[in-house]
């Protein structure tokens, strides 16, 4: 078991997760956005452990996690749900990276480029702005298409107040977002081998 001999707070930044990833016992990266985001971009040698995947296989993968942890998202928003979803299975070594991805890159962090494609908040953007477009076009000629728009404001509020988005997590599962999803069995072998 790798454990770190300094305690680290829960949340670090893109430096002290850099600096840390340089150490002889640094963190292992788990990135728990979808693998299209991921295959768009990530930190050299992180893990993708979509969150669906997380939230599905917690115990076994907390059986591959007896080391330090780095959680991973664009934002921190995923990486903050994944950290409570591990919590419950009894780990005590996980972190996320504040501000995601957006901070990793930011601070000019290494970063695999690779197949560019939307990252999810810009497909709920997408979807949310054209269904409110759509209803209040709509309500020209049906009012009660006004409701539409109101119930995606709605939607987005409560997005906003608690840190969660219901959109998101339908558009995680539609197809183009779960292409190259990685297996289970596949996400264990390959962290069994990372510390081998």
């Amino acid at each position: 078991m790798t454990t770190s001999t300094t305690t680290r707070p829960t949340t670090l930044d893109a430096a002290q997760v850099r600096a840390w990833m340089g150490e002889p016992a640094g963190p292992r990266i788990i990135d728990v956005r979808t693998p299209a985001e991921f295959a768009g971009s990530h930190i050299p040698g992180s893990y993708n452990v979509p969150l669906g995947l997380l939230e599905e296989h917690r115990r076994e993968l907390a059986d591959h996690l007896d080391d330090d942890v780095v959680l991973v998202c664009r934002s921190g928003a995923r990486a903050g749900r994944a950290e409570g979803v591990l919590a419950e299975t009894g780990l005590a070594n996980l972190h996320i990276l504040d501000g995601g991805m957006n901070a990793w890159e930011n601070s000019g962090g290494d970063v695999v480029q690779g197949e560019q494609g939307w990252d999810l908040e810009r497909q709920v953007r997408l979807v949310a702005g054209s269904l409110v477009l759509t209803g209040i076009l709509a309500s020209t000629l049906v009012p009660q298409a006004k409701w539409l728009s109101a119930g995606i404001g709605a939607g987005l509020t409560g997005a906003a107040l608690t840190d969660t988005c219901a959109m998101g997590m339908l558009l995680s599962r539609m197809p183009h977002n779960r292409r190259n999803d990685p297996k289970p069995e596949t996400v264990f072998a390959q962290l069994g081998a990372g510390r081998a």
